[in-house]
């Protein structure tokens, strides 16, 4: 019953605050965050009590996943260098460091190395929420995000191979190596199997709901597998997630894509608010059942490793952008990134539900019997970061992307108004030559098409030439127009004149072109 009251004021927290954060121009991860330290403060609930074996079988499948049904390849692929200097050289880089320094303030040395693990990703989430918002440049909003995509599978490989040594009393290097490899390897090879046969399955599919189920099941699956023979899990589903993004596109129906991509924005919105404000309450709770503040040693570590993931990120991002300047200098072109553009994504470091996820599920015990060295240590200090950051950097990334003037001029309403029309161009002109179908078919097809291309061309013209106005008037109407079908749909189906089958039918095409409408 403690653990239902919990993830209903949870669930409370992000239904309200999301709103919110919205209106006030707070990152959303910000605010969730600080609800759940107060949530936490307040004695009459309960304190949090999850098996630390279920949080990242739990929390890392699913977010992964959604992340990947949000992704283009081919912005991947062009922004590829940057991305893999981030999401491996910087995490290397970066949990050595802490490591370091860790050590240096006492922590033994694997478990050092569990805490570089554990800290070394940033989480892209209250980041991208911001640039987004604030229009930043396309391509480092893709290298923001491809970095968070990939830099968790090159952290929790770290984690988990430093985590085995501590558990198990030490790894040889020939164990290390291994463990390494049937990592990589082993994790996208398992990931790009279970995507093609999950291909196979959609394609034998026909059905909405099902095709969503395989998707859903998809994940778990993965990193289950991947997991029980010693792979990597988040290389599975990362694998599993873009083969599907890019190659299963033509197996899934309309219906189901429209479905499967409203299931995975509530996924990823649902289970990352949750951590969020999860990670409040067990902050709380930590703090309320150790004595590591005692000797102030505890923060002095916190204070060290916050000052480090800064520290190398915003050195990392400088010496790239300056190598960068310098090489298309001497091709003559223009300079991708300059120092404005380094200085917001240094200070785009936050910390967030990986680190939240692996500090939660260290274990508490070794083979050996006794407790996980300075496990409550390093869930505190990891813990302490993620509010440090998210609070700090979360708060000031807005302001600092204004003052810099990184913004850009981008209108995503109008693309999305040119390219309806481009699409809708090329419908007609495959209509107009398609001269095996009968003349009545065609005739009706094209009639469609003409009237939908002459819709987009009255909206361009409405918004373009008479201002913004028009448009917010023309989706009022509209808006009014779908909620008239809507109750039209709903009064026929509670007076008996249509079939509860064929109701959802007509209200499903309703809802889609209704959502059509919102964005012309």
């Amino acid at each position: 019953m403690d653990a239902l009251v919990l993830l209903g004021l949870l669930l409370l927290g992000v239904v309200v605050l999301t709103p919110v954060a919205d209106r006030i121009g707070v990152p959303q991860p910000v605010l969730l965050t600080v609800y759940g330290l107060a949530l936490g403060a307040l004695p009459v609930v309960p304190a949090p009590d999850l098996p630390p074996e279920l949080i990242l079988p739990l929390v890392l499948p699913p977010l992964l996943f959604a992340t990947t049904q949000s992704t283009s390849l081919r912005e991947l692929r062009e922004a590829a260098r940057p991305i893999l200097g981030l999401a491996v050289a910087l995490t290397v880089v970066t949990a050595a460091v802490v490591a370091v320094v860790g050590h240096a303030l006492g922590l033994p040395w694997a478990v050092a190395i569990v805490l570089g693990g554990i800290v070394a990703p940033p989480d892209p989430v209250a980041a991208t929420a911001v640039a987004k918002r604030l229009n930043l440049p396309p391509r480092l909003v893709t290298v923001l995000e491809g970095e968070g995509l990939f830099n968790d599978a090159t952290a929790l490989v770290i984690y988990q191979l430093s985590v085995m040594a501590v558990v198990a009393g030490g790894v040889s290097v020939a164990e290390v190596g291994w463990g390494l490899a049937t990592a990589v390897l082993g994790g996208t090879a398992i990931g790009l199997a279970g995507g093609w046969l999950a291909r196979k399955a959609l394609g034998w599919l026909d059905d909405a709901a099902t095709e969503t189920t395989v998707t859903l099941a998809v994940p778990f699956g993965m990193y289950l597998l991947a997991e029980h023979v010693g792979a990597s899990g988040v290389l599975a589903v990362l694998a599993a997630g873009l083969y599907l993004r890019t190659a299963a596109t033509s197996e899934i129906t309309s219906a189901g894509w429209v479905l499967g991509r409203q299931v995975w924005q509530y996924v990823e919105f649902a289970v990352s608010g949750l951590l969020f404000a999860f990670l409040g309450v067990e902050l709380i709770s930590v703090l309320g059942t150790t004595e590591l503040f005692d000797d102030g040693q505890t923060l002095l570590v916190a204070g060290a490793v916050t000052a480090v993931l800064v520290g190398v990120r915003a050195a990392a991002m400088f010496l790239a952008s300056g190598l960068a300047g310098r090489k298309a200098r001497r091709a003559g072109s223009a300079t991708p990134y300059g120092w404005r553009e380094s200085a917001v994504a240094s200070w785009a470091g936050m910390r967030g539900v990986v680190t939240v996820a692996t500090a939660l599920a260290l274990p508490a015990t070794i083979d050996a019997g006794g407790a996980f060295p300075a496990r409550e240590e390093v869930v505190l200090v990891s813990l302490l970061v993620v509010v440090v950051t998210l609070v700090l950097q979360g708060l000031t990334l807005a302001p600092l992307i204004r003052r810099l003037g990184v913004a850009t001029d981008s209108d995503v309403p109008a693309d999305v108004r040119r390219l309806h029309r481009v699409v809708t161009q090329a419908a007609l002109d495959s209509v107009r030559s398609a001269e095996d179908a009968p003349d009545d078919v065609r005739a009706a097809v094209l009639r469609q098409y003409e009237a939908r291309l002459g819709y987009r061309r009255d909206v361009e013209e409405l918004v373009d030439e008479r201002g913004e106005g028009r448009g917010a008037a023309l989706r009022d109407l509209l808006a009014r127009a779908a909620e008239a079908e809507r109750e039209a749909v709903l009064e026929a189906r509670r007076r008996g004149q249509a079939s509860p089958a064929a109701a959802d039918d007509v209200l499903f095409d309703v809802e889609a072109r209704a959502m059509r409408y919102g964005s012309s």
